[in-house]
């Protein structure tokens, strides 16, 4: 049983977004002419402290893809990755001990580099509060110990002392998050049972979140930027996680032409006081980073061209 952590100065923030891998973030996020070494992850670990992988939810990551990418952020010493858990775990059923061994396989490497921040389980709306969940859940917890773990639950039945006790006493993170509340859908909170927090902030795109229609494009659901009075609460949520828990990740996952990057940079500059690097193609499709931008644009445009 690992002790939740007791910290009275606030613990250290990590902000980043959710995936890098997105072909609308070209030319938006990353700049139209690459150098010829250039790669995804090596340009936000940047700016950025941690980035969440979601492609190990879709597959078991390879390790020799994971020493790669460990070699892109080296320069960045704070550096550290999330990575959620193979979908086959949260969403499905039928796991096996193979399926265990090969989710391990990344995993291990990224901790023994020191770079694993947390592992997130992420469980879907459907997956409610009811006894054999629970012991599902336990069960998982209890095969995946020796990682830091997170868990998040987007309906509003675990929202009840008993879960957040679970979790407490096995030392695993609650997840925070961001969504549109529809129906029984969890609200926004600041609740810390591990010594790593964590947010997630998805967007507010209550029209397509639940959306089943085919015309629907995916990746609409997270096609939404935050207003900075939207913002603000989630500075002042994760002021009070980083002063209860020893790190704090927060990742935005509203991907959409980058905005979870817009939103990302704009949140560190809140919670930092001051102004932040912005890539400058990022500035010429979302002028309003001018404000919290440390230097003057290097290639100054008549014609920004942002984008809604």
């Amino acid at each position: 049983m690992k002790p939740a952590a007791k910290k009275a100065d606030p613990g250290f923030v990590r902000v980043g977004p959710a995936g890098w891998s997105y072909t609308d973030w070209a030319g938006i996020v990353y700049p139209t002419r690459k150098p010829r070494d250039f790669h995804e992850a090596a340009y936000l670990a940047e700016y950025f402290d941690t980035i969440e992988i979601n492609t190990s939810f879709y597959q078991p990551l390879r390790a020799k893809l994971c020493a790669q990418w460990l070699d892109r952020v080296a320069a960045n010493p704070r550096f550290a990755f999330t990575a959620k858990l193979w979908q086959k775990f949260t969403h499905e059923t039928g796991a096996t001990v193979e399926d265990e061994r090969a989710v391990r396989a990344g995993f291990d490497l990224l901790q023994r580099a020191g770079r694993l921040g947390a592992v997130l389980l992420q469980f879907p709306y459907s997956f409610h509060c009811v006894p054999e969940n629970v012991a599902y859940l336990k069960e998982l917890l209890e095969r995946l110990m020796d990682y830091p773990l997170v868990v998040e639950v987007r309906h509003a039945s675990w929202n009840q002392k008993g879960f957040y006790e679970l979790l407490y006493e096995r030392g695993v993170g609650f997840c925070n998050i961001d969504q549109p509340v529809i129906g029984r859908s969890l609200k926004p909170s600041a609740r810390a049972t591990a010594p790593i927090g964590y947010v997630r902030l998805h967007g507010r795109r209550y029209d397509t979140w639940f959306s089943d229609d085919p015309e629907t494009l995916p990746s609409e659901r997270y096609n939404y930027l935050y207003r900075k009075e939207e913002l603000d609460p989630w500075a002042e949520r994760i002021r009070k996680l980083a002063s209860h828990a020893q790190t704090t990740f927060v990742i935005t996952n509203n991907h959409f032409q980058g905005k979870a990057i817009v939103n990302a940079l704009q949140l560190i500059s809140v919670l930092s006081g001051t102004k932040v690097r912005v890539p400058e193609t990022l500035r010429h499709h979302y002028p309003e980073l001018e404000r919290i931008a440390s230097a003057p644009l290097q290639e100054p445009t008549l014609f920004p061209n942002p984008l809604r």
